[in-house]
């Protein structure tokens, strides 16, 4: 074999281990990113944790209620104009869509991220709306930041241009996914913005009927 040919398949082999180093460190960075800069030493997105709240009956709740259930959380607030109620909607219809047996395994929760207009009372009269089995969870802004930092969900006050920052009619901006987390409280997967109930109850009863 020639100097020229040698040189050839070095530099093959060299690009070629480069592409696929680069290939590695580019998706672990968008594990990263898509659970929000962090991640475990085993490569599970780091979604969830402890939290110690109170529901819309004034009854203190802790993720240790809910152990030996699913869990099925979302994050919001009651004076959210559209996205709120589009995604307890279908989170609601999920929950009916699903084989009886299966449906009683899942816990559906929905916890806020305005504490300050989301009283208990406030919870009460919102989430009758959707599911009978419905926990509305609120608390301190300590208590709900904290819940809401153990899910990596975003969220800040948005008002308008010329409101003033003591104005209480402000929406909050936040993200919009729906957990499905086990019952040792385990993330699992989650859904995204939109996704339809059959989708959902679909995803839900895979993991369900698999687990038994």
């Amino acid at each position: 074999m020639d100097r020229r040919t040698w040189l050839i398949i070095v530099a093959i082999i060299v690009v070629l281990t480069f592409g696929f180093g680069f290939r590695l460190y580019m998706m672990g960075r968008d594990i990263s990113a898509e659970n929000g800069g962090q991640t475990s030493s085993s490569g599970v997105a780091t979604i969830g944790g402890p939290f110690d709240l109170v529901d819309q009956n004034g009854k203190a709740r802790t993720e240790q209620d809910f152990r030996g259930e699913y869990m099925l959380v979302y994050f919001g607030y009651t004076y959210c104009p559209d996205v709120c109620p589009t995604e307890l909607q279908a989170m609601s219809n999920a929950m009916d869509i699903l084989p009886a047996d299966i449906a009683k395994k899942v816990q559906p929760i929905f916890i806020s991220v305005d504490p300050e207009r989301d009283t208990v009372a406030a919870m009460a009269d919102y989430v009758p709306h959707f599911h009978p089995r419905l926990l509305g969870l609120t608390g301190t802004l300590e208590q709900t930041t904290a819940a809401a930092k153990a899910y990596r969900v975003y969220y800040s006050k948005a008002f308008e241009e010329g409101e003033p920052k003591d104005s209480d009619t402000y929406l909050v901006d936040h993200s919009s996914f729906i957990y499905f987390m086990g019952p040792n409280g385990a993330y699992i997967r989650h859904f995204n913005y939109g996704e339809t109930p059959e989708k959902i109850a679909e995803g839900i009863e895979k993991v369900v009927s698999n687990q038994g």
